[in-house]
């Protein structure tokens, strides 16, 4: 077979390729954080610019004229907003007189969902076209004196191919909660021991006492006044870290949001004797799968937080079949709430031999010290 030259640009925003052409390329893709429409309103709300650290660099590679294949990149000047943290990269950098930034990215900004791959046109040769692809994001890394190319939360089949371009594997852990094929939320409950079962129906029962009503809104009753709302709860809760808080995306993102509504879904919290909405979830939706992105409140009520991001959103999902839910970075106390440790990987290519040879025994260690720590933690939880 002939090996076919691919021309390759790079566009600084997505609003310079087409929409219809991007969507087509994307379906392998399955979440709507790769969805023109959700980049392109990262860059509109000013979420995302070269003003917030994420120059977005769009290299397209064209095969007779015709865009075959698409990795969407960002330049960035620090590591905010990736939820993967490279502290430790960027120490040794400076040990060894290397400038850590900018830096490549590879990701859907401020969202750390697994899936990330470049776009294929389908049919096309998709190892030729990512062997082209890499090779010129290598080439600018080079050319501009870069230190580094970090792909993050990457399909794990499209790391194994990465691997042999010269990308080294970093395993952190992110958590998921997976359908079982249960039909109401005591089945999911009758996967767990009995204290535990208690202990989940006591932190329920404790909201249905507050005297608070919770409700679900999809779709149909999602207008702007509940996203400003969720805008708002978002930034308080952002506030409340002080300076470790991360409010990255503007009151336009939320604003912008209702052009497309089908994936979303919320949840809220209010009394009963009172309109006012207390605290609110949002979550986004495609027909398989549930991911947990912000909540918000303006009152300290215990349990809340896991009333509106675990158990509202496991139970809709049961409901609605979905096949699972991933509830956000962070947090060892979902395990106990029935989510799952996984691996979340990414490759990273240091354009420095030096660095390269110190990190790469640290990341053999350390794969394998996480990957004990997800089994442990997967055997703690409260399974019968």
């Amino acid at each position: 077979m002939n090996h076919i030259e691919h021309k390759i640009e790079i566009k600084l925003s997505i609003q310079e390729i087409n929409k219809e052409t991007w969507n087509e390329l994307r379906k392998e893709i399955n979440n709507p954080f790769y969805e023109w429409e959700w980049l392109y309103n990262l860059e509109l709300s000013k979420s995302v610019s070269r003003q917030t650290g994420w120059q977005p660099l769009y290299f397209i590679a064209y095969e007779n004229e015709e865009i075959c294949g698409i990795a969407p990149l960002f330049l960035k000047n620090h590591s905010y907003g990736e939820f993967i943290f490279d502290q430790s990269f960027a120490k040794l950098a400076q040990d060894l007189n290397l400038n850590y930034y900018p830096k490549l990215i590879g990701m859907s900004p401020y969202s750390p969902i697994n899936g990330y791959e470049f776009l294929y046109k389908e049919n096309k040769n998709k190892i030729e076209i990512t062997n082209s692809l890499i090779k010129h994001i290598d080439d600018f890394a080079l050319k501009n004196n870069i230190l580094s190319c970090n792909f993050l939360y990457v399909n794990e089949d499209w790391g194994k191919h990465l691997q042999s371009l010269g990308y080294q594997e970093w395993i952190n852990t992110s958590s998921e909660w997976k359908n079982n094929g249960e039909k109401t939320f005591d089945d999911f409950l009758s996967r767990f021991n009995s204290n535990q079962r208690k202990n989940i129906k006591k932190e329920r029962k404790s909201i249905s006492k507050q005297n608070l009503e919770i409700k679900i809104h999809t779709e149909e009753n999602i207008n702007l006044e509940m996203v400003q709302k969720m805008h708002n709860f978002y930034e308080q809760h952002c506030l409340r870290w002080g300076v470790w808080g991360s409010k990255y995306l503007t009151s336009e993102f939320f604003e912008n949001i209702l052009e497309n509504k089908r994936n979303l879904l919320f949840f809220s919290a209010s009394r009963n004797d009172s309109e006012s909405t207390i605290a609110m979830s949002m979550c986004i939706k495609n027909e398989k799968y549930i991911w947990g992105r912000y909540w918000g409140s303006q009152e300290e009520v215990l349990n809340l937080h896991f009333e509106l991001c675990y158990y509202q959103p496991i139970e809709w999902a049961i409901k609605n079949n979905i096949e699972s839910f991933d509830p956000g970075a962070g947090g060892k106390h979902k395990r106990r709430r029935g989510f799952y440790a996984k691996g979340a990987k990414s490759f990273h290519k240091w354009f420095n031999k030096n660095m390269k040879n110190i990190i790469t025994p640290w990341l053999n260690e350390v794969n394998f010290q996480t990957l004990k720590e997800i089994e442990l933690e997967n055997n703690s939880i409260p399974f019968k």
